[in-house]
């Protein structure tokens, strides 16, 4: 406990729910004392000595003095090894049994007595004292996983074994990934914790861990790169340390990741290629990404402390009469009855299905919060009771059921590791869909209980059923909220199978894309908190979850009217664009910064509108790929060391390189070029990369550069919601082009790619259709 929780602690002495708190903060500490047996004396032990193989379709078997590896290749290139008898299923992460074994790769003989697995992209090799090796085809290795080591209760009674794993990566190696981390995109050197947690507060870039925390680390190298998951959801911590190249004839110093893990499978897969590759391989084997609603790809707004339905309609009065694109309202807590999930407060909401007619009328829709905890002793816990055998909420050792203190009071926990309480729980949605709402978004799902001291969670002996295999809180925390979204996807498209379903979730784990994206939960109002705000969603987009977003503005506090305006500039080309504030924090609507604020702001606003079939497109196409919507601008070229290093702008698609105000007073920023000629969207100025260039960022614009020849979707200037083509000329001697994908509808067709190809005809630019015809209407820029 620092000293800032300690405050914490004693103030909450002083409240009710504070006091309240305190007593269930003691009921969970001896809940443990009671259902988790001490560990006692412990056993170290490592692989020891090759003693056999036994080769298998992708690989093989490989036993030592006091161990036993499975190597496997699957037919896509990507490689699975687990220790001790550990299988790729089951997993939370694995979309059925997984790819199939490669046939064609082999087990055969290495060098110094150790083994290798070669396939046409991967060689993986085994030393005879069990460390691991992945290589190139060409030989050039990208990671060495040194032997790892186990720690065992002597009492084998007393639970299962700790381990640690250490690797070895290229001395000129970066770090991303581990979820969605406040101080990314580039993970430096320091220990990050894998336990998703609610910081009891706002967060900037010191804050670690927060709500999703995921074991998939993305590598990025001079040699190439890789994508690791070590498939396992209990607490572990990660220490990276990057390298450091020797000068001269000095030796290099490699970068080491090691991971420290309190028990559960040690189980790993591994994906090599281009980062448009490893991400694509990556979605093959958790599941491709949700495609949001077109409308949730708009401006959307949230506040904790909506008051009543008429304080919706005057802030969807006060975008409609001053021209800014609204596409949805958010209703936090305060919409229920007593803070009850699945409750209205009737006073305040008479009429909320009419509310949302009404509103849906006008282009917006009303977006429900939803959260797990169930007030003890009210309906919807009743209806849960009664649930399969035992009920559908999570339960002690003893098996009392496990109580916690949240907003509503006393609450109990759906168990989502149960397919019978997650069937139970999607069925609850239709009470939500009968008040009128058309999306949700999932909070304290990590899962939350207020706490002054400890985990402010579940006690780690509360028992979950794992789908079958049986466990506690330490393996069932982490995958919490992806089994809530889950449920709660699953039971949207059973009330409503012709429409694709808007969720997004605090918390979740390596999958979560399946049902849905992601928002970053309580960022702190300041420019730190911007900045982490922007790590957070490219961070996730690395690990396969590529729609989320921040709180633009922060969520505590008053911006100032210049961190207002460059959140909102950020907000504007993230895919989750919704602005949110505490309930005690100063407004997030724009006329609530003055007049100049309020015209910057419809600005920003309009070109999202503009630029929305775009985000269309790029979602999906992040589903068919794996593609983020937003991406490192080393995407394209991972072997460029300075982008490796530049972390304040990001490609947004192919087409678009954003470059965010994110210091206090700026009016002008370096921004760095990947290789090709680029065009400043405001100017339609001519730069040149690789290479960096100073540009204008007043107040009211940021830096936004279009590659030269693309070709994008975007709104049609006249009017209609129709769509039109815009490109941007390529050089001289040179071509491009682009893919579109139209907006299919509200169900789930795929859409159909449509693609284009730009071109110099003489001394105009024409764009061209598959067949080669030239497609009229369409901007071209550039010229």
């Amino acid at each position: 406990m620092n000293g800032r929780d300690l405050v914490r602690a004693v103030k909450d002495l002083g409240t009710e729910r504070g006091r309240r708190a305190w007593r269930s903060a003691w009921r969970h500490r001896r809940a443990d004392a009671v259902g988790l047996p001490r560990r006692g004396a412990e056993r170290a032990r490592v692989p020891g000595l090759l003693t056999g193989t036994e080769p298998r379709p992708g690989g093989g078997v490989l036993r030592f003095a006091r161990s036993e590896l499975l190597v496997r290749v699957t037919s896509g290139g990507a490689v699975f090894w687990g220790w001790d008898g550990a299988g790729p299923t089951p997993s939370y992460a694995v979309v059925g049994d997984g790819p199939e074994a490669d046939p064609r790769a082999v087990l055969e003989p290495d060098t110094e007595g150790g083994w290798r697995v070669v396939s046409e992209r991967v060689t993986v090799a085994v030393s005879r004292h069990g460390s691991v090796e992945v290589r190139t085809p060409g030989g050039t290795v990208l990671r060495r996983d040194l032997p790892p080591r186990w720690w065992e209760p002597v009492d084998p009674a007393r639970g299962g074994a700790r381990w640690a794993q250490r690797s070895a990566v290229g001395a000129d190696a970066r770090f991303f990934g581990l979820g969605g981390r406040a101080a990314g995109p580039r993970l430096r050197d320091g220990t990050y914790r894998l336990w998703n947690t609610d910081p009891q507060g706002s967060f900037g870039p010191g804050t670690d861990p927060l709500h999703l925390s995921m074991p998939v680390q993305l590598v990025v190298a001079d040699a190439g790169t890789h994508l690791v998951f070590h498939d396992n959801s209990w607490d572990g911590r990660v220490v990276l340390r990057e390298g450091e190249e020797g000068a001269g004839s000095a030796a290099d110093r490699p970068g080491s990741s090691e991971l420290r893990v309190e028990g559960g499978p040690l189980r790993c897969w591994v994906f090599v290629g281009t980062p448009a590759r490893v991400l694509q391989g990556w979605s093959g084997l958790t599941g491709p990404a949700a495609v949001p609603p077109e409308w949730a790809l708009g401006h959307q707004h949230a506040r904790s402390g909506f008051g009543s339905a008429q304080e919706v309609r005057r802030v969807v009065d006060g975008h409609a009469e001053r021209g800014m694109a609204l596409s949805a309202v958010h209703l936090d807590i305060d919409h229920y009855d007593g803070h009850r999930v699945f409750t209205v407060d009737e006073g305040r909401f008479p009429d909320l299905p009419g509310l949302a007619r009404e509103l849906r009328t006008r282009g917006v829709r009303l977006v429900s919060i939803i959260g797990p905890a169930v007030r003890a002793g009210g309906a919807v816990h009743a209806s849960g009771l009664s649930v399969g055998t035992g009920g559908a909420f999570v339960r002690d050792a003893r098996g009392a059921e496990v109580r916690g203190e949240v907003w509503p009071g006393a609450c109990a926990y759906p168990d989502f590791t149960d397919p019978a309480v997650r069937e139970w729980w999607g069925g609850l949605y239709e009470e939500r869909l009968g008040r009128g709402f058309a999306g949700f978004w999932h909070a304290m799902n990590e899962p939350v209980s207020f706490a002054p001291f400890g985990d402010n969670t579940l006690p780690r002996s509360a028992r979950h059923a794992m789908d079958g295999a049986g466990g506690d809180h330490r393996s069932g925390h982490n995958v919490y909220g992806l089994g809530m979204a889950r449920a709660g996807w699953e039971g949207l498209v059973r009330l409503r199978p012709d429409e694709r379903p808007f969720l997004v979730s605090r918390s979740g784990w390596a999958g979560m894309q399946r049902y849905g994206g992601s928002w970053s939960g309580d960022a702190e109002s300041s420019w730190e908190g911007l900045r982490a705000s922007l790590a957070l969603v490219l961070g996730l987009g690395l690990c396969g979850v590529p729609y989320s977003g921040p709180d633009v503005g922060g969520f505590g506090g008053s911006p100032s009217p210049e961190l207002y305006v460059r959140w909102l500039q950020l907000g504007a080309y993230l895919p989750l664009f919704r602005t949110h504030s505490a309930m005690r924090a100063g407004r997030r609507e724009p006329w609530a910064f003055g007049a100049e604020v309020q015209e910057q702001a419809r600005a920003v606003m309009a070109e999202r509108e503009r630029l929305r079939p775009y985000f269309v497109t790029l979602a999906h196409l992040a589903r068919r790929t794996g593609a983020p919507y937003v991406r490192p601008l080393w995407w394209g070229a991972p072997e460029e060391r300075s982008l490796r290093d530049c972390e304040d702008a990001f490609l947004l698609g192919d087409a678009l390189l954003v470059a965010p105000v994110l210091e206090c007073g700026a009016d002008r920023r370096a921004v760095r070029l990947p290789r090709g000629r680029w065009y400043d969207t405001a100017s339609g100025a001519e730069y040149e990369g690789p290479g960096q260039v100073l540009l204008d960022a007043p107040q009211g614009r940021i830096p936004v550069l279009a590659r030269a020849g693309a070709v994008l979707p975007v709104r049609d200037p006249s009017g209609g919601g129709g769509v039109t083509l815009e490109a941007w000329a390529p050089a001289r001697g040179r071509t491009g082009g682009g893919l579109v994908v139209r907006d299919p509808g509200p169900g789930f067709a795929a859409g159909v790619i449509e693609r284009y190809t730009v071109r110099w005809a003489g001394a105009a630019v024409v764009v061209e259709d598959e067949a080669g015809e030239r497609v009229p209407g369409v901007t071209v820029r550039g010229l």
